[in-house]
């Protein structure tokens, strides 16, 4: 059974399932997802099952966090990813979120940033969390700002925010 991890009025945010692979080659090869994120290299089903066993579910073992699947409870249908990563790179977790396109603008993002900043306190008792974003990314600056983070670091192309939970 796949673990709830928040929900929301309108959302439902909860681990991956090798079942999501589909929806994943979908969102890692968005245009927007290649420019600010990266290039996963997931092409087909089996590279994101391989990318959801290194990445996601690997991470919910080591960690008991990771990215999430984010759901419209109206209709069922993914729209996006959320959660709460701990990378090796960094000295504290960061958050980390992705939408479809059709799906920017409407509040969602805030909406699953929100839920899961609350998880992280409240349930895993994170004190802080980061946030890395392409300088050029002005949607995504603008959902941390609005979420509380504050900008940190500068190591460009990239800015590093911070938020005391």
């Amino acid at each position: 059974m796949t673990k709830r991890v928040a929900q929301t009025e309108r959302l439902l945010i909860r681990q991956f399932k090798l079942a999501d692979a589909d929806f994943l080659v979908l969102l890692l090869n968005q245009p927007s997802f290649l420019r600010y994120i990266g290039d996963r290299e997931v092409r087909n089903i089996a590279d994101a099952q391989a990318y959801l066993h290194a990445g996601p579910l690997a991470s919910y073992a080591q960690h008991g966090h990771g990215l999430n699947a984010v759901v419209l409870k109206a209709t069922g249908a993914l729209i996006g990813m959320c959660g709460v990563l701990k990378r090796d790179t960094l000295p504290e977790p960061d958050l980390g979120y992705a939408f479809l396109p059709e799906f920017t603008g409407a509040g969602y993002a805030f909406e699953a940033a929100k839920a899961c900043m609350r998880h992280a306190k409240q349930a895993l008792q994170i004190p802080a969390l980061l946030a890395i974003v392409q300088a050029d990314n002005s949607a995504s600056i603008k959902l941390l700002m609005k979420l509380g983070f504050a900008k940190q670091v500068a190591e460009p192309p990239l800015l590093r925010f911070s938020v005391q939970m």
